[in-house]
């Protein structure tokens, strides 16, 4: 659809664009329960105007919790948060200029998806021709224009994540904040959306904070990656710079694709398509390695993923390398062979302790 199809409203939204959006800030932002460990532990952390910003981590690592204290859907144990500038920490939700995308949509079931985009702005007050107009122009930006009629059960998965994207959208919000949006779709369905929630981030020049527990669709989406584990930041950065470089253990082996070897100097990781593997009988020269054996050697197309038990005294265990499919068809591999690995020095990535 094109924005000439808009109206002032959304005109509006978009001449704005230039000017960069609000940016979240987080300081020493605490959520503590009845008993246990706190779920968010004093985080500090800023989220750059108009960025896509992913919270990653396994479950229980605070990610959640910590959208929902942005939103105001829970309450802030201590700590401030902080939109363009302005504190937020213990405004009402609707106050803050934030709006949610959950889970599970949110839809209502007898509403149609006109009626569910309008329904915000008619608690508002926003008169019915008005309120109708704006609902329906959310819906052609968002490719849902024909479809506004039916009910949320007439739509599929990715139609419903258009009409919870529009009625997000419907309070002009600063911040849009999405709690694992995609989970609910298949696969097919899910790698389609990862690239219409990029372009609609790139569109409305909007910050979007997405909480994620898939390191694929937070390195899809993402500007900057949040790792979270046990209610703290393990690292900041871009994709590239968090899966390359990753900045402690828990970082390179919740990422995956990495190996956490340990030598004289300390940890490192090493990027599993970056593990050398050869013949036992033969030792590449001047090149840090270690004795391994196989133990799994699996057939993925382009390469053939090897899982190797590495036994010394540094006490390595399991280890795993991606060999080329052609590198392999050239020296294979069976379980049981007795092989050497050596990595470049400048492939190894010292981990902090």
């Amino acid at each position: 659809m094109q924005i000439g199809m808009l109206s002032a409203y959304l005109a509006g939204m978009d001449e704005a664009l230039p000017r960069p959006p609000a940016a979240i800030e987080l300081v020493a932002l605490t959520k503590r329960y009845a008993s246990g460990a706190p779920a968010v532990d004093a985080i500090d952390l800023r989220i750059a105007a108009g960025s896509y910003c992913c919270l990653l981590g396994p479950s229980g690592c605070g990610k959640s919790t910590t959208l929902r204290m942005i939103a105001g859907h829970e309450i802030a144990s201590d700590g401030d948060i902080l939109l363009d500038g302005r504190n937020i920490t213990v405004l009402p939700a609707a106050e803050r200029g934030t709006a949610m995308m959950f889970q599970s949509f949110a839809l209502f079931p007898h509403l149609t998806a006109l009626d569910n985009v309008a329904f915000s702005l008619r608690m508002r007050g926003v008169g019915k021709d008005e309120r109708t107009m704006r609902a329906q122009e959310l819906l052609e930006r968002v490719a849902m224009g024909p479809l506004a009629d039916r009910k949320p059960s007439e739509l599929s998965g990715g139609q419903q994540q258009r009409v919870a994207l529009a009625r997000a959208l419907a309070t002009q919000p600063k911040v849009l904040l999405l709690d694992e949006p995609l989970s609910a779709l298949d696969p097919f369905l899910r790698v389609q959306m990862r690239a219409e929630l990029r372009r609609w981030q790139k569109d409305l020049g909007l910050t979007f904070i997405h909480v994620t527990h898939s390191q694929e669709e937070a390195m899809a989406l993402a500007d900057t990656m949040v790792v979270m584990n046990k209610g703290r930041i393990e690292q900041v950065g871009a994709p590239r710079e968090v899966y390359n470089a990753p900045a402690t253990e828990f970082v390179a082996r919740f990422m995956g694709g990495h190996n956490v070897i340990a030598t004289a100097s300390g940890k490192v990781a090493v990027r599993t398509d970056q593990l050398q593997v050869s013949p036992a009988a033969s030792v590449p020269e001047g090149l840090p390695g270690l004795s391994a054996t196989v133990t799994d050697v699996e057939y993925q197309g382009t390469y053939v993923l090897l899982g190797l038990q590495a036994g010394d005294a540094g006490g390595n265990g399991a280890v795993s390398a991606m060999l080329p499919e052609a590198l392999f068809a050239r020296q294979p591999y069976a379980l049981g062979d007795a092989v050497n690995l050596s990595w470049s020095p400048g492939q190894a990535h010292m981990l902090a302790a």
